[in-house]
This record gives C-alpha cells, sequence and structure tokens, in this order.
C-alpha cells in the first residue's frame, strides 16, 4: 500500500480491511504533544500497534468541537512552538506505513493558504484532510482549493444532521465519511449511543464509502461496539491521556488492546 499515490492510500487500506474482514481502528493524536518527538514515536510505531488510520491533529487555540482532553494538548503544544508547518514537518521526518489524515481547523489552513495547505500536505505523506468546521457547501472556492492538493477531503455527520443533508455529505466526503456518535464535543464517554444502530444503517444507504465513528469511545469494549456496527473505529480522547501520561509507549501498547478486542468482535454481516 506504501507504493499508493497519496489520494489513493486511504482507499486502498479500507480495500485491505474489508478483504480481510476487519475494522479499522483510527487513532487521533495532536501534533507536538506531549513532544515532537513522542508523536514522531507514535507514527513510527502506529502499524505495529494494529492502527489502520492515523489522525494527525493541528493544533490549534480554540478548538471549539474538543473536549478538555484534547483542548489541553492543543494549548500545550501551541505553548511548546508547535505550528501547521511544523506538523507536516513532523510526518514528513516519521513517515507512518498507514494512511495518515490531518485534521485540523479552517483557521491555521487559511493562515497558510489552502491551497499550499493542500500541496505541502500531499508532499508530507499525508494521506487525506479533515477539517472540522468546514461544513459541505460553506465555501466552495476553499473547497475546491483544497481539492486541487488531490487529497481525499474527509467530511463529518453529527446525529442531529437531517437525511437530505446527510446524503449530499455522504456524496461530497473522499475516502471515508465520519459519523460523530453522540452530540456535544469529543472526549470519553462511559456508554456507547443506542441510536448509533439505525444511524450507520441509514447512512450505509446513502453511500458506498466506509463509515467510521467517533467521539467518545474511550475503552476497548466500546470500540468493540462500534466495530461491530461500523467499518471503523476512531479514538482521540483516551489517546490523548495516555500520550500526557506516558507517551508513545503508553499510548500504542494500550492500542494493542483496542485491536485485540475489534478483531475478536464479531463483525456485521
Amino acid at each position: 500500500m506504501s507504493d499508493l499515490p497519496p489520494d489513493e492510500r486511504l482507499a486502498g487500506r479500507w480495500t485491505e480491511l474489508r478483504a480481510a474482514g476487519r475494522t479499522a481502528l483510527v487513532a487521533y493524536v495532536t501534533a507536538g504533544h506531549p513532544a515532537p518527538e513522542e508523536t514522531a514515536a507514535f507514527l513510527r510505531g502506529a502499524a505495529d500497534a494494529g492502527v489502520d488510520v492515523v489522525e494527525l491533529g493541528v493544533p490549534f487555540s480554540d478548538p471549539v468541537a474538543d473536549g478538555p482532553v484534547i483542548q489541553a494538548s492543543s494549548h500545550a503544544a501551541l505553548d511548546a512552538g508547535m505550528t501547521v508547518r511544523g506538523a507536516l514537518r513532523l510526518l514528513e521526518q516519521a513517515p507512518a506505513r498507514v494512511p495518515v489524515v490531518i485534521f485540523s481547523y479552517l483557521n491555521p489552513v487559511l493562515a497558510l493558504g489552502p491551497e499550499r495547505f493542500a500541496r505541502d500536505a500531499r508532499g508530507a505523506g499525508a494521506a487525506g484532510i479533515l477539517i472540522t468546521d468546514l461544513p459541505v457547501g460553506a465555501d466552495d472556492a476553499i473547497e475546491r482549493a483544497l481539492g486541487a492538493g488531490g487529497l481525499p477531503l474527509v467530511r463529518l455527520v453529527a446525529p442531529t444532521t437531517p437525511p437530505e443533508r446527510q446524503r449530499r455529505v455522504a456524496e461530497r466526503s473522499r475516502g471515508f465519511l465520519y459519523l460523530v456518535s453522540r452530540l456535544g464535543v469529543t472526549g470519553e464517554s462511559p456508554d456507547v449511543s443506542r441510536g448509533l444502530g439505525p444511524l450507520v444503517a441509514a447512512l450505509r444507504t446513502m453511500t458506498a464509502l466506509p463509515i467510521a465513528v467517533g467521539f467518545g469511545i474511550s475503552t476497548a469494549q466500546q470500540a468493540a461496539a462500534v466495530g461491530a456496527l461500523a467499518d471503523g473505529v476512531v479514538i482521540g480522547s483516551a489517546v490523548v491521556a495516555r500520550m500526557e501520561r506516558g507517551g508513545a509507549a503508553a499510548a500504542l501498547a494500550w492500542l494493542r488492546t483496542v485491536r485485540a478486542a475489534l478483531d475478536a468482535a464479531p463483525r456485521r454481516a
């Protein structure tokens, strides 16, 4: 898969996973947290821990969609001097053996320029882009500029999104569709939403893209429950918290237990 062009790496990974009957494990880390060398170690070790896709977060001063754990990691990384260019340099210098999606808010992208951001992300080895606060149709010029870089633009869909809007978002997403599992911000949660199954089923009638579910997944058991419904499981705050406490080694060790739980769980037909 590493020989595929950047814009085909995500699709290639999902194809491999589907052929193997495996649920994708998608892990988020904040670039530069708790230190650049820990982010680099995570990127290098992700594949061996069973991670299938990494979301590399660009720190931002006002991450309104994120809960306290990721907010704190973002502020700490910024205080230490991390920037959007620095995040891309990290990826370039520590290439992962799995696809990496650059996860950012819009302001850092605008500061660099959307076309340059997309071009530089591709050059650094990214396999996709996700902009949390750029809704479909909000700014077609920015979307075109990002698309000119050739990387898939992954979209978010929420439980409160009306069905017709869900369909439009699904049609405009590339790589995979990121389903927010619950209302509110990111963060660890004791429960998985009971309405998740019907929502995933409804989205499957709208798109052939893989559906990855995130927000609030904090245990291996929760990941397995979600993985029985969706194509992928996205874990952020629980990974970032372990990065804070024990660096990449602790986060990757825990993700191995999540991978084992996903592989042991029954898959949907």
